[in-house]
C-alpha cells in the first residue's frame, strides 16, 4: 500500500490518478472525513479529465462535502463522467432529470440516462430503467421489458427490484403468475432488509389460510 508521503508527493507533482486516490483517502479513510482538502484534489483531478474524479466531484456539490452546496455544477461534472461511459454518474444524471435537480425535468432524458447505467452495470439504473418501462414512464409501457430489467437487478441483490418482481410473480405481469416465484424473490427482499416485502409475505400467507 502507498503511503500518504508518498501518494501527497505523486499528487501535488500532477498525477491525476494520484491527486484522484490522495483525495478519496481525506473522504472516506480518515476519521472525520477532511472533505475540504479531498474536494481539492478531486478538483483537480477531475479538471484534467480524471472520469471517477469528476463523479466524486459532482458528489461534493451535490451535497455540500468541501464547498457549498450547488445542483447546477454538480450536474455538470456528473454530465462530463456520465459522458465518459461512467455508470453511476449516468444513473445520478438520470436522476436529476427525472427529478429536475439541477437540470429541467424531463422523464424521455431520464429514461436515455437510466439505459445507458443499467447496460454500464449499474444495479439502481437496472431497477429504475425496469421502473420507468413497467410503468410506462419517459417511454411506452412494456411490463415484460421492466420485469426483465428488475430481474437483472434482482439477480444482482437489489432489494427494491426483488421485491417489484415478487410483485409482477404474484399478480402475472410482465411474467407467468408464480406463486412459488413471487414467494422466491420477496423472501430474498426481506433477507435483504425491504419492510414492504415483509407485509406482502405476511398477506399471501394469510390469505392461504
Amino acid at each position: 500500500m502507498e503511503t500518504t508521503t508518498f501518494l501527497k508527493k505523486s499528487a501535488d507533482s500532477g498525477d491525476i490518478d494520484a491527486q484522484f486516490r490522495f483525495a478519496y483517502r481525506f473522504a472516506f479513510n480518515t476519521k472525520p472525513a477532511r472533505w475540504a482538502d479531498a474536494f481539492k484534489y478531486w478538483d483537480s483531478s477531475a479538471k484534467q479529465g480524471h472520469l471517477r474524479a469528476q463523479f466524486y466531484l459532482g458528489t461534493c456539490y451535490e451535497f455540500g462535502h468541501g464547498t457549498k452546496k450547488n445542483m447546477r455544477t454538480a450536474f455538470h461534472w456528473y454530465y462530463l463522467a456520465a459522458k465518459g461511459g461512467h455508470p453511476e454518474a449516468q444513473f445520478n444524471i438520470a436522476m436529476c432529470y427525472r427529478d429536475g435537480d439541477g437540470i429541467a425535468k424531463s422523464q424521455v432524458k431520464a429514461v436515455k440516462w437510466f439505459k445507458k447505467s443499467a447496460l454500464g452495470g449499474d444495479i439502481w439504473g437496472q431497477r429504475d430503467l425496469g421502473y420507468s418501462y413497467f410503468h410506462g414512464i419517459g417511454t411506452k409501457q412494456n411490463k415484460k421489458l421492466g420485469a426483465s430489467w428488475y430481474k437483472k437487478a434482482a439477480t444482482n441483490g437489489d432489494d427494491k427490484a426483488q421485491h417489484n418482481l415478487g410483485l409482477c410473480y404474484l399478480h402475472g405481469e410482465g411474467v407467468i403468475q408464480s406463486k412459488r416465484w413471487a414467494l422466491f424473490w420477496l423472501l430474498r427482499a426481506k433477507q435483504n432488509g425491504n419492510k414492504n416485502a415483509d407485509k406482502t409475505i405476511k398477506r399471501i400467507r394469510t390469505q392461504s389460510k
